[in-house]
This record gives structure tokens, sequence and C-alpha cells, in this order.
């Protein structure tokens, strides 16, 4: 069985909301960052960074949020939370589901320090480009993918939530909106959301 590190009101929601998505047992191991959990040794050695969240999986141990979506979704294809190799639309869903931790959150810090940065030295462009592009891809919907709901949504959704409707970092947009909705009515957000509040 899986073991999800996680600690509540943090970026463990994505991985909150992934596994339950699966519909497949886990083991949820709170690691009270708060008190300093995630910088004991024995969490060290599951993730150097000492960040949540962390998935073990037997002798397997990873971390980072998009990392953790993809190899979820290749371990539980039933799940179909990914298009199988050699699909077409894989090439997308690798895009998007990298895009959340290198685009998307990278904006937010933009935003919230008012850095300036020139979007040419910037790994991640600018933020109003990103939520260009996040907008022009929504647009099309209802998935990032189209029709296909995906573990891109996930890493997608998340940060979007959190850039938008939790701590109102970036204006929203009618796409946004639509999309949130369409991610917060899924019953595995619904749960991971409980879970997530502690």
């Amino acid at each position: 069985m899986m073991i999800l590190y996680w600690a509540p009101r943090s970026r463990s929601f994505s991985a909150l909301w992934l596994m339950e998505e699966t519909g497949q047992p886990y083991e949820r191991v709170l690691t009270d960052i708060t008190k300093g959990a995630q910088k004991t040794p024995e969490y060290l050695a599951i993730n150097p960074m000492g960040k949540v969240p962390a998935l073990a999986d037997g002798e397997a141990t990873l971390a980072e949020a998009a990392a953790i979506c993809a190899y979820v979704a290749e371990r539980y294809p039933q799940a179909q939370l990914a298009p199988p190799v050699g699909d077409p639309k894989r090439a997308k869903y690798l895009y998007w589901l990298f895009f959340a931790p290198s685009c998307i959150e990278p904006a937010m810090v933009q935003l919230a320090t008012k850095i300036e940065m020139s979007p040419v030295s910037a790994g991640w462009g600018d933020a109003q480009l990103v939520f260009d592009v996040l907008d022009a891809a929504l647009a099309k919907g209802p998935w990032i993918l189209g029709e296909n709901f995906s573990a891109a949504d996930i890493a997608i959704g998340s940060g979007l939530n959190f850039a938008v409707r939790l701590f109102k970092m970036a204006p929203s947009r009618p796409s946004f909106e639509r999309y949130l909705d369409a991610c917060a009515a899924r019953p595995a957000f619904q749960r991971a959301g409980v879970l997530a509040a502690g």
C-alpha cells in the first residue's frame, strides 16, 4: 500500500486529490510541518528537501507533487489518469503536468513578491504570459486535454485553485472559473478538501 506523507493547508492537496481519484487504498501519514516533522532524519531520508507531499511505495520513495502525479498515474493505469505511452495526447499531458510547478508556481511567487523579472531570464517567462497561456488552453475545455480528465488536471487545478481562489494572487477569468468549478465538482476533489483541512 502506498504511504502519502502530507500536511494540512499545503501542496499536499494535489497528492491527496490524486490518491482519491485512483480509488485505491493508501495510508496517510500526517507530517506536522509546524513542529518540524519534515526535518527529522527519517523524513529527510524520504525527501531530502524536507517538504510535503512525499510518497513511499514499498522501497520506492519520491517527492514533488507533479512527480507523484506521474508515478501514481502510471502505477494505477486502470484509473485512466494519463494517456498511455504511444498516445499522441501524452505529449500535451506531460507538458501540462509539469507546467504547474515550472510555470504556475513561479508566477504565483512573482505576483506575491512583486519581483521584477526579465521574461527572457525567468524560466517561466512572466506571470501575465503564464496565465494568458493557461486561459487560452482552458477556454477549449472541459479539461486541459479536452474531453478527458487526467493527472495534469490535478496539477493545473491545484495550482490554479491556490493562485485564484485561495490566495487571490492571480485575477480570475471566465475560463478559470468554469474549470475550477468543474474541478471542485469532482467527488475526489471534495474528499481531498476535507482531508486537507486537517
